[in-house]
């Protein structure tokens, strides 16, 4: 299991006692967890299901359907790029090596300094922008026909270096 700290564990326990005795509290809690640690731990997932009546299993079964939660910590900056068919033909892939390349996270990883997680999606339901990106909440439409994934990325390393 992993170690938390203590302010996650009270953070998760306000969360828990907030949606305690509410209709459907598990997705709830699930995204008020991960709003605020930035990802799930197993901790959280426990102390939910004690808290729901349900078991961990039925807690994590929806933490892995909703491709939404996550159970890894995810850097400061996170990118999606969508690899459904519009993207994935119109260049979703070059995209993702590019945004590799320019940040160093892997694919469905985060970056050495912690700094960017890069996530493959299967569709962000944006199909006539393909290819997409968002980062940090911001949707990039035709993210390979202009710059401005590759910019934003810069400007966020300038920003970081600049506050180091």
């Amino acid at each position: 299991m992993e170690k938390l700290n203590q302010k996650s564990i009270e953070i998760i326990d306000a969360i828990v006692a907030k949606h305690t005795g509410r209709p459907g509290p598990v997705k709830l809690m699930l995204h008020d967890v991960q709003h605020e640690l930035g990802y799930i731990p197993f901790t959280a997932m426990e102390k939910i299901a004690v808290a729901s009546g349900v078991s961990a299993a039925e807690v994590y079964g929806v933490v892995t359907f909703y491709t939404q939660f996550t159970t890894e910590p995810k850097g400061k900056h996170v990118i999606n790029v969508c690899m459904g068919t519009a993207c994935y033909v119109k260049g979703a892939q070059a995209l993702i090596d590019r945004v590799t390349e320019l940040t160093g996270a892997k694919v469905n990883g985060t970056s050495a300094d912690g700094l960017f997680s890069l996530d493959a999606t299967r569709c962000l339901g944006a199909c006539g922008l393909a290819p997409v990106a968002i980062i940090d909440d911001k949707v990039y439409g035709n993210a390979t026909e202009s710059t401005a994934v590759e910019d934003v990325i810069r400007q966020i390393l300038a920003t970081e270096r600049a506050a180091a």
